[in-house]
């Protein structure tokens, strides 16, 4: 319960937050890079993400990640700031409900974490068919009578159940334990995307062009509308070591850890870019989609090593879901300790110092949602359904969080310039950019469809999932402020002293 004190000033009472459990200070620089960089995926976005981008921006996959990335990191800067003067586990549920409005903080969360859950349960296909492409490779194509196939999506959403559960059972287990797993991880992923990009520099059979990296050459506008939202979706996770703030050993950790993870990103997705349009023309990187990364290193070596690239999309989609669980696990024990949700949410383990309750019941709903997911008959309409609404609803949580932070440290503009760029006006011009480009591929869903298919090519059905989820925000946030009661929305809540 929160509780209410008097302000000597002025004799009027104010809602402060409750009492936190303490969280164990346990993570440092590279534990915050592993966990940012685990959210991003990039090897999975790389093996996935960028076959689907060169049907809609041609040989122009360079050009797009770098211009994707500039809107990014005036995010970035926001975040980076709040957090650094605010550490707290709803990172922008907190900071926009704070600072603009508690319903636009509520809405803000319940994007985020909804959005993550969408992520987690189709991830578990990817993963899940991953797998099945590996062991496929290794000549097992069948088992107990049964064929196994890639693009099946129930044998991968299934087998990806088994990976997302034991994923939540390690981080069940604290910090430490899944950043350790996740730098393992990483280390072999990055080492095997270095190889294979590197060596398809030189092997690969495609001129070289400098056009590829010129936006301006991009052939339409409503392709670069989609593929700059499937691009930021790209770089999506990053603040995921935000949500973790409150266990980093310094304020400072997670600023640093999110801009090193998001520069490691850039520099993977340029590389992983020209690599493939060097080793694949348009049609072949267009027409393999889910199976970019795999095709990829059949191109360029034989058995066993052509395995290494799908070993690697294994091990990202697996980190991915791990580093899913974890911050949303904690912005909604961040919404529950602010009455926004039940208590149940903030249930901390006996043992190890996490929100156990909520890493578990969000893991349930992710499996809830995966095996909803099994309407839908192919890995590429999940992948792509899934990836046309998680982008809709990032721009728009990315760009209230930037917008809370140039309303934030507005002062900064008269008093320190140089700081007032980065944290005011760096924000601000990202969260246009977002909202621009989500807005304007939001109208492009409606406008490109008469009827509406379960179908993920229906722009109509391309809408559904983030028209729902903002219907549903908005509704749980209305139960939250007259139902529950939640302090959250009382005027004055969690105010207190502060260095902006």
């Amino acid at each position: 319960m929160a509780s209410t004190v008097r302000n000597s000033g002025s004799g009027s009472e104010v809602r402060v937050r409750p009492q936190r459990p303490v969280m164990r200070k346990s993570l440092g620089v590279w534990g915050g890079v592993s966990i940012a960089a685990s959210s991003t995926a990039a090897t999975s976005s790389i093996g996935i993400g960028l076959g689907l981008m060169a049907g809609m921006v041609g040989l122009h996959l360079p050009a797009l990640m770098l211009l994707a990335f500039l809107p990014i990191l005036g995010i970035a800067s926001g975040y980076g700031r709040l957090s650094r003067v605010e550490p707290d586990a709803g990172s922008s549920y907190t900071w926009v409900g704070r600072t603009l409005s508690p319903w636009l903080g509520f809405l803000s969360g319940w994007v985020n974490i909804v959005g993550t859950i969408v992520f987690m349960a189709y991830t578990t296909t990817v993963t899940g068919s991953a797998i099945l492409q590996l062991l496929g490779q290794a000549s097992l194509h069948s088992v107990g009578g049964l064929r196994l196939d890639p693009d099946s999506t129930v044998q991968a959403t299934l087998l990806g159940l088994v990976v997302l559960v034991a994923a939540a059972l390690v981080a069940v287990r604290g910090l430490e334990l899944a950043a350790g797993l996740q730098k393992w991880l990483l280390i072999f992923e990055y080492v095997v995307l270095l190889g294979f990009c590197g060596y398809g520099l030189f092997a690969g059979d495609q001129p070289f062009s400098f056009d590829w990296f010129n936006p301006f050459a991009i052939p339409t506008f409503d392709g670069l509308a989609q593929g700059m939202v499937l691009a930021v979706f790209c770089y999506w996770g990053f603040e995921s070591v935000f949500s973790v703030s409150e266990e980093v050993r310094d304020p400072r950790v997670a600023s640093r850890s999110g801009f090193i993870a998001l520069t490691v990103m850039l520099l993977l997705f340029l590389l992983g870019g020209t690599a493939f349009q060097r080793v694949m023309p348009l049609d072949e990187l267009a027409d393999n989609g889910a199976h970019g990364l795999a095709y990829f290193g059949e191109k360029l070596a034989d058995q066993p090593l052509a395995a290494l690239p799908l070993i690697a999309l294994m091990f990202s989609a697996v980190a991915s879901l791990q580093a899913a669980v974890i911050p949303t696990a904690r912005g909604m024990y961040a919404m529950g300790r602010d009455g926004t949700l039940g208590p149940v949410w903030t249930r901390f383990h006996p043992r190890y110092p996490t929100p156990y309750a909520a890493t578990l019941l969000v893991t349930g709903m992710a499996v809830a949602l995966a095996l909803l997911s099994l309407a839908i008959s192919t890995v590429n309409d999940v992948i792509m359904a899934a990836v046309n609404a998680i982008g809709i609803l990032v721009a728009f949580y990315y760009a209230l969080t930037a917008i809370a932070a140039a309303v934030r440290f507005r002062h900064l503009l008269r008093t320190s310039p140089l700081e007032g760029l980065r944290a005011v006006v760096g924000p601000l011009l990202g969260a246009f950019a977002l909202l621009a480009v989500g807005g304007y591929l939001a109208w492009w869903f409606y406008d490109s469809a008469d009827h509406f298919e379960l179908s993920a090519d229906n722009g109509w059905f391309a809408l559904l999932i983030p028209a729902v989820i903002l219907a549903s925000g908005l509704m749980a946030a209305a139960w939250a402020r007259w139902v529950r009661k939640a302090p959250y929305f009382s005027p004055g809540f969690g105010t207190g002293p502060r260095s902006d």
